[in-house]
Formats: C-alpha cells, structure tokens, sequence
C-alpha cells in the first residue's frame, strides 16, 4: 500500500527544501513530524502539512495507523520560475530569478510479519594495536 501526495509551485528554492527532504527520507511518519516541527528551514512548514496530508489520506483510504506508515520516497523537483528585473543605473536591468519546486512524498506501510524473525547482523571485531613510536634510525635523522 502506497499513499502519494503532491505539493506544486512552493516559492522555494528545490535545492533548499531538498535539504528538508533529505532528512525524512526513510524515517517514520512520526519521527518526521518531530524532525519537521523542530527544523528552522523556510520549507519545514509546508512540508510537514504535506506529510500531514499524506498520513490523513492513507487514514481515510486504507484505514491504517500512522505508527505503521514511513516515508518510502520523497523527490523535491524544480517547478516553474518566475522570472523578474531589477532596474540598476543607467537604464539596465538585472535579472531576478524567482524559483519554485515541486514535492512529493510517498508513505508505504511497514510490514512487519509475526512468523519472519528479523536477522541477526554479524558484527565483524576489528583488534586496534597501539603502535609504538617509530624512533629515526638514519643518519640523517640524527643531526
């Protein structure tokens, strides 16, 4: 089960909120939220009622919790810009560019069987040696 949202022509840069973006990615519905409620980026707000929207839909749609859900994709790409002058001296103009982007989010359940136990990672043991001060030995090192 897969529960898509879309948020079209957000007045910010698509490389400042895929900042935002990539901090949920692959975290928890809730988990999410806090991270989004606490970030200070200009794109924080409108992505955390993005992923509101999306758990809400996947409650009315599919009637599943939102302790179940987690963010399986989300892509932030570039949408129109809008495209602007300022007037400087002597008659010229410098361009403004005004960018916007586009984001979707993608919430899919967590499957968790009861009968599959999860598998247990081999840790690898790595043994540190202090090594002892290398003494110069040439001649060279001497003087």
């Amino acid at each position: 089960m897969q529960v898509t949202a879309k948020l079209k022509h957000l007045r910010v840069a698509a490389r400042k909120a895929r900042e935002v973006a990539d901090l949920i990615r692959g975290k928890s519905a809730a988990d999410a939220k806090v991270l989004l409620s606490f970030a200070t980026r200009k794109s924080a707000i409108p992505v955390l009622k993005l992923l509101n929207s999306a758990v809400a839909s996947a409650k009315n749609q599919f009637q599943s919790g939102e302790e179940n859900l987690y963010v399986s994709k989300i892509t932030v790409d570039e949408g129109p810009t809008l495209k602007r002058s300022h007037p400087v001296s002597r008659g010229r103009a410098y361009p403004i560019m005004k960018r916007t982007s586009h984001i979707t989010i993608v919430l899919s359940e967590i499957n968790l069987d009861k009968d599959k136990k999860p598998k247990k990672q081999k840790i690898k043991k790595t043994i540190i040696k202090k090594n002892k001060p290398v003494l110069p030995t040439s001649k060279k090192a001497k003087k």
